[in-house]
């Protein structure tokens, strides 16, 4: 079993390999990557990927004072722990998603490239107050709030979720939150405390089709359980937003698309994205398809005509990209 100091692809320290055992800064274990390695995975997709998958490499002076900032204050980012294709543009804008309650997941979905462990209630208590003084110093006008699942905690993690928001709003109180959170295992009174903290926009990702919830998703999600979080935080502070994501590219149908579009509505949701699954590690499921900017658009069209306020779609969209232009209402200036 290996040991480091950090699972940042950024920092000059020993590679743990993909699927690895691995001994973190806080004594407890964790799998690289989120997946074991298996002697039977299927090898990675073959051939150049389409040229619309191409990210720039990040670099730039303003990409290096965001990883400062990063570094500074002891925080995790979904951009680097997830391996984001658009951390290069994103950490250039000066923006970033900060991922709360550590870079380890309790859960292990097979889409995931979040380390896979147990924290066994490990939490940093000085988070929020460091979380709300990066959000300054980065002087960000919106700011995502992600985390990993936390099922070792008795809440899931709901009130110190709550508290690095209100944290957030105390010392940068025109500064809109978006929360991206856990499913909180499905307890409703844990999702009212998060959306109840003075934020924006609640979002839960659904992820995939109801078909392809498992094995895409743990077996602790669940496809009517997110979609049940999203009703319920709509119902209980109307005037916040709900967002949810859905990955394309690992075998759904248009009709189940479609399906997933009109369950959604029903919950009123009212911003969905849309991105290509890219496999992460050969440990990983395997990409079924990749889906062209066209089809993209054509999802898009739907889904707007289905009445959400606004459907981000691109191969390159992820739940938290460009998020602060979502209400300009024009897919975030993709087409552009």
């Amino acid at each position: 079993m290996a040991t480091l100091k950090s699972n940042n692809q950024f920092r000059g320290i020993p590679i743990v390999q993909p699927g690895s055992k691995y001994k973190t800064d806080a004594g407890f274990s964790a799998i690289k990557d989120g997946i074991k390695s298996r002697s039977d995975a299927p090898a990675l997709e073959v051939g150049k990927k389409p040229s619309w998958l191409r990210a720039k490499m990040p670099d730039g002076r303003n990409f290096s004072g965001v990883r400062q900032t990063v570094r500074e204050h002891r925080l995790s980012t979904v951009c680097e722990e997830s391996k984001c294709p658009n951390i290069g543009e994103c950490w250039n804008q000066g923006t970033a998603t900060i991922m709360v309650m550590g870079s380890v997941c309790t859960r292990a979905c097979r889409f995931c490239a979040v380390d896979t462990g147990n924290p066994r209630g490990w939490l940093d208590a000085e988070e929020p107050e460091n979380t709300a003084k990066a959000v300054k110093l980065m002087a960000l006008k919106y700011v995502v709030i992600t985390s990993v699942d936390r099922d070792d905690l008795a809440d899931g993690g709901a009130q110190h979720y709550a508290d690095c928001v209100r944290a957030i709003k105390q010392l940068n109180p025109d500064t809109a939150v978006e929360a991206l959170t856990p499913d909180f295992d499905g307890v409703l009174a844990d999702v009212e405390k998060v959306v109840d903290s003075g934020l924006e926009v609640f979002a839960q990702n659904v992820e995939t089709v109801r078909r392809l919830t498992h094995p895409v998703r743990d077996p602790r999600a669940g496809y009517d359980q997110t979609i049940a979080l999203l009703k319920h935080a709509k119902q209980f502070r109307p005037a916040v937003l709900t967002k949810t994501s859905l990955m394309l590219g690992l075998g759904e149908q248009d009709s189940e698309i479609m399906e997933t579009m009109d369950d959604l509505r029903a919950a009123q949701v009212d911003v969905l994205t849309l991105g290509q699954y890219l496999r992460p590690t050969p440990n990983h499921l395997p990409i079924e398809r990749y889906v062209s900017p066209e089809e993209f658009d054509a999802y898009r069209q739907e889904g707007l005509d289905k009445g959400f306020l606004e459907v981000v779609a691109g191969p390159l969209v992820r739940s938290s990209y460009r998020a602060e232009q979502v209400l300009q209402k024009n897919n975030v200036g993709l087409g552009s």
